[in-house]
């Protein structure tokens, strides 16, 4: 009854689920007959999708095909591939870029699940190991170490599976075990692999096992033991859970050794730590806290972890040649092992196949291991079609490939299968040079003809072939190069070191004639070679073919400096005549504006021009003529008047109104003067150079200044027509702003160069030199004249570097901010700046010509004018008060007395003669020694009328 009652029941509860399945049923059909239009539009969505990304598919394989090594093509290629599930593509397109380049980790493991998933089956199983050996040696990744031990697993039922599978996870301990952050994953994955493997050996509750089990299990619980202790011996992060769990797992305790090494190794975690706490939170590449981290390594000399913190930063900035370089470096001067040192320059250089010195470093560390010849030469080979960015990097990248080939190379023998291959290389080299490097750079890469030299030198050393060697020395000097003085000098020494004397002196005797650069150089070797080994014959050819030549020469550097003067002085005459085209439209509208009587003037152009170059001070005081010191009167210098403008909007009056406003600045000018406590010149700086059309000066000098310091007033210079004269005073409230502000000289002011210097009173400083530079020679500086207009100081350094360390470059520029085309370069020594005129002199940049020499300027001469400049120009400017000559100023000396005298020419050298008081000899000398020492009695104008008189 039972039986049946539970058959009923069955039946019952299938008869249930067949009537749910045909609800079910029912309800999907419904549904489907519901959702039929949106089903199809959903399809038409989808194969739209699928049409636009089959040709975006298209259009990158095409990109490809063009560009084999466009990176991010690759990538979009692959990841358009896995959305639409094309399988067999995707693992072209993955094949195609792993032989190209490394693949990041994120790459790499979406490969391997996809391959893991569709390869359940032992015979598929190689290949998927096969792709897993590739991913671990692009980087090291302890996720893909962790993914390759966790496949590993799954086939450990195999014939040998369990031993694979410790044998990966020891493999991977090596690698990445000494991780600091990520480490201890994999050591904790091989412990619970291990800890599973103790579960199968461990005998069932009550059951006493043989002899060979409790062996088994011995065994097994020692290699969990021995896990423990060699991870604790490691500092990686959060070592003390590892700790505790060692304490928990074990029955008998912790070993003191174990202990023991646990808090040495917690001890240099604790060391580490900061080093990855700021890896933690700096934003990448981390290219300064990796190198901060590698150094810090360094220092303790554990290679083992240095390796790996190379590794972790190469993870996170493989394209990065410099950290290529250190990190190969490192291997081939401190571990040298073969496999770990190869296996990283290959990797360095399909990271960076651009950079010329790391296969420069592969071909040297193949050679240095011992690789087999074919190996250096097809990775020579992969090397020239790297695509250097540079011409020079080809011709460097064949001079290694040639030094290797000379290595080979047996010369006690005559001849050899190496000695054919390297003549053979070096035939090859000047072609690719030639063709391929000339057609991409227009430029060979190697003008002063390296490689032939090294060839021609090979020849004559090692085979004794000079034929060969002065064919190769004719075709240096017919690329251009026999117009250097060195080239010439390399061919004769050696022709002196494996030639003999006839091909020497024809050596020389061809420099003489073709040499441009140092001609005079050439002429002394060959007179001092013939001194040697030559005859009387011998000299006098070398005598007269040296006079002729240095003759020649010296004509041309004649006729040179002429066109040159001839240039400069039209360049001065075109400048003249804009000077007088210039003062007579001044004259003009002079005439034109008219003058009331009692008017001051404005200056001639000399004293205009004084405004540029001379500082000025506050205005002098002088005694009115009835002779009393009591009552003074204020004379207008170069300062002028503190005159303003019209503001704007106003309409200006009169042209009485505009006298009164002129002498209302007049006035506020007196006031300011009458304060002498607000003016401070050690508080202050002089500003020249500016704009006359500067609009309102006070407020844009305040606002440039005001970094330097608190700013007590801003005193711009105006006309008596209250336009602004281009310079002005900033007084600080502090010394200490002074040396701030003459920072900003020539800084650069509504395309100007401001100029900046001290406010110094010259009456009391009569030395006081304003120009900054020397007017001596400075032979660690050279001079650079022919630069085109547009060359920047980056341009220079650029051109300069390579010569010597540069300490200062400065490009001089008229005042108006306009290139002149010269500059001056400082190097660190002596030897620097002689090295870059030898090799710069004559370099052509941007179509120009340039000069180079030592710096040797000119000393600057204080009398501009010259012996025929007018007696004022020759008269010492103190004689014009401590502003100098104003705009305005007329001269008050009567003429009669400009005629210079034989007592004034010698009171220049300060040997005159007392003069009978009362002379007119006596008045001059009154008048004119006022700029050297001050005069007994102050002169009045009735003074000089009654000498006048008596003259």
């Amino acid at each position: 009854m039972a039986a049946s009652s539970n058959a009923e029941e069955t039946q019952l509860q299938e008869m249930e689920e067949d009537a749910g399945m045909e609800r079910e049923m029912e309800s999907d059909e419904e549904e489907e007959g519901m959702g039929i239009e949106n089903s199809d539009d959903e399809e038409d969505d989808s194969s739209e999708d699928e049409k636009e990304n089959e040709a975006e598919i298209q259009r990158l394989e095409e990109q490809l095909s063009i560009n084999a090594f466009d990176y991010n093509c690759h990538v979009d290629l692959i990841k358009l591939l896995r959305q639409e599930g094309e399988l067999s593509r995707l693992r072209r397109a993955r094949q195609k870029m792993s032989e190209l380049f490394p693949l990041t980790e994120e790459i790499w493991l979406d490969w391997l699940n996809d391959e893991s998933r569709l390869t359940e089956e032992e015979p598929n199983r190689e290949k998927v190991y096969e792709l897993f050996e590739r991913a671990v040696k692009d980087y090291i990744c302890p996720d893909i170490w962790l993914e390759y031990a966790q496949y590993s697993i799954g086939g450990m039922g195999s014939p040998g599976g369990i031993d694979k599978v410790r044998s990966i996870f020891e493999r991977a301990l090596t690698a990445v075990g000494l991780h600091m952050t990520k480490g201890a994953t994999v050591w904790e994955a091989y412990r619970e692999f291990e800890n599973v493997m103790l579960s199968t050996v461990q005998p069932p509750p009550g059951k006493v096992p043989t002899r060979e089990e409790q062996d088994l299990l011995n065994t097994q619980l020692e290699r969990i033991h021995t896990l423990f202790r060699r991870q604790l011996a490691i500092p990686l992060m959060d070592m003390e859970a590892t700790y505790a769990e060692y304490e928990e797992w074990s029955e008998k305790g912790v070993p003191e050794t174990v202990a023991h090494q646990y808090k040495k190794a917690l001890q240099q975690m604790e060391k580490s730590k900061p080093f990855e706490e700021t890896l933690l939170v700096a934003e990448p590449p981390k290219l300064a806290e990796y190198q901060s981290y590698i150094d810090y390594e360094m220092k303790v000399g554990d290679p083992a972890r240095i390796q790996i913190v190379f590794e972790r930063a190469l993870a996170e900035n493989c394209l990065v040649p410099d950290m290529w370089e250190k990190y190969t470096t490192y291997l081939d001067r401190q571990l040298k092992i073969k496999d770990l040192v190869l296996s990283s320059h290959d990797r360095a250089v399909r990271n960076c196949p651009w950079t010329m010195g790391l296969w420069k470093s592969y071909l040297l560390a193949l050679e240095r291991h011992g690789a087999e010849h074919q190996t250096v030469s097809d990775i020579f080979e992969k090397a020239l079609n790297a695509g250097f960015i540079q011409a020079t990097d080809y011709v460097d990248i064949w001079q290694a490939y040639l030094d290797y080939l000379r290595r080979r190379v047996d010369f006690s023998k005559e001849s050899s299968k190496e000695l054919e291959e390297l003549r053979a290389a070096f035939s090859r080299s000047l072609d690719y040079v030639k063709q391929d490097v000339e057609e991409r750079f227009s430029e060979s890469g190697d003008p002063s003809c390296t490689i032939m030299q090294i060839w021609a030198r090979i020849e004559a050393l090692h085979c004794n072939n000079m034929q060969k060697a002065r064919e190769l020395w004719d075709s240096i000097m017919t690329k251009g190069n026999a117009k250097y003085a060195n080239m010439w000098l390399e061919y004769y020494n050696l022709e002196r070191s494996y030639g003999d004397p006839i091909h020497c002196r024809k050596a020389l005797h061809r420099a003489v004639q073709c040499t441009s650069d140092y001609p005079e150089h050439v002429c002394e070797v060959l007179l001092t070679f013939e001194r040697v080994e030559g005859s009387l014959e011998d000299w006098d050819v070398a005598v007269q073919k040296t006079e002729t030549r240095l003759n020649r020469l010296n004509e041309q550097r004649a006729k040179v400096a002429e066109k040159e003067a001839n240039l400069l002085r039209q360049e001065e005459e075109k400048t003249e005549q804009r000077r007088r085209a210039k003062v007579e439209k001044k004259s003009q509208k002079k005439g034109q504006k008219g003058s009331r009587a009692g008017e001051k003037r404005k200056a001639e152009y000399d004293d205009y021009q004084k405004d540029w170059n001379e500082h000025s001070e506050q205005a002098p005081k002088r005694p009115r003529g009835d002779g009393d010191p009591g009552t003074e009167e204020y004379m207008e210098t170069e300062t002028g008047l503190y005159g303003r403008k019209t503001p704007a909007g106003q309409r200006p009056g009169p042209p009485g109104a505009k006298k009164a406003q002129q002498g209302a600045a007049a006035t506020t000018q007196r006031q300011q003067d009458d304060k002498p406590e607000l003016r401070d010149d050690n508080n202050s700086v002089f500003i020249s150079n500016l704009a006359f059309t500067l609009e309102e000066p006070e407020n844009k000098l305040r606002t440039l200044f005001e970094p330097c310091g608190p700013i007590q007033q801003v005193r711009p210079v105006f006309s008596n027509r209250g336009t602004f004269k281009g310079y002005c005073y900033v007084q600080f409230e502090s010394k200490a702003s002074v040396p701030e502000a003459l920072k900003l000289d020539r800084r650069e002011v509504e395309g100007r160069p401001m100029f900046v210097s001290p406010c110094v009173d010259k009456n009391t400083n009569p030395d006081f030199k304003v120009f900054k530079y020397k007017s001596s020679m400075e032979k660690h500086k050279i001079f650079i004249s022919g630069l085109p207009f547009s060359c920047t100081k980056e341009q220079l350094d650029e051109l300069c570097k390579d010569q010597g360390t540069i300490k200062d470059i400065r490009l001089v520029t008229y005042r108006s901010g306009k290139p002149k085309g010269l500059a001056y370069v400082e190097f660190a020594n002596e030897a620097q700046a002689s090295q870059a005129v030898l090799k710069l002199d004559g370099v052509v940049l941007e179509d120009n010509k340039i000069s180079v020499a030592i710096s040797n300027p000119p000393s600057r001469n204080q009398d501009k004018y010259g012996s025929g400049g007018s007696t004022a120009a020759m008269m010492p400017r103190q004689a014009f008060g401590a502003r100098g000559r104003g705009r305005t100023q007329l001269s008050l000396l009567p003429r009669s007395l400009h005629r210079p005298g034989g007592s004034a020419s010698k009171a220049e050298n300060g040997t005159a003669a007392k003069a009978a008081p009362g002379t007119a000899s006596a008045a001059v000398n009154a008048a004119g020694d006022t700029g050297f020492e001050a005069p007994a009695k102050r002169l009045s104008n009735s003074d000089f009328a009654r000498m006048l008189l008596n003259k």
